[in-house]
């Protein structure tokens, strides 16, 4: 399948997701922990940031203040695809949520304040449906 290019044809095809899991952002000073399987990791000066389920979290005890919901855009964007972060960023800001975006080689992860998930899955379709037709 060829990645999609056109901010269009993203948008309208984009197909928002919400996992049912919690996520949750920690930092460790080594590896993860045992029984630990982040969904993302960010290896950074001051050590190595985490995404993981909430559960996972508190069994291994990892600090944490953020629990997140995650939303995947079902479509295949292209890495050198331009304008669909600011787009959903700007959706979702202009309703007064944060949105931490993570681009896998085949979709883009949204993970958006868990409590106020549902809403973002709301500004995104209708961002879909403004966008052109809204796919099943």
């Amino acid at each position: 399948m060829t990645a999609e290019r056109d901010l269009t044809r993203l948008l309208a095809g984009m197909r928002p997701d919400l996992d049912p899991g919690r996520y949750v952002f920690t930092t460790v000073d080594g590896p993860a922990p045992a029984g630990v399987a982040p969904v993302v990791t960010v290896t950074e000066p001051e050590g190595l940031t985490l995404v993981v389920r909430q559960e996972e979290a508190d069994a291994a005890g990892l600090a944490y203040d953020y629990v997140a919901g995650r939303i995947t855009l079902r479509i295949h964007s292209a890495l050198d695809a331009v304008g669909l972060t600011a787009a959903v960023a700007g959706a979702l800001a202009e309703a007064g949520m944060s949105c931490n975006v993570v681009a896998g080689f085949h979709h883009d992860h949204l993970f958006v304040e868990r409590a106020r998930a549902e809403e973002a899955l709301t500004v995104l379709h209708r961002l879909a449906e403004r966008s052109g037709s809204f796919p099943d």
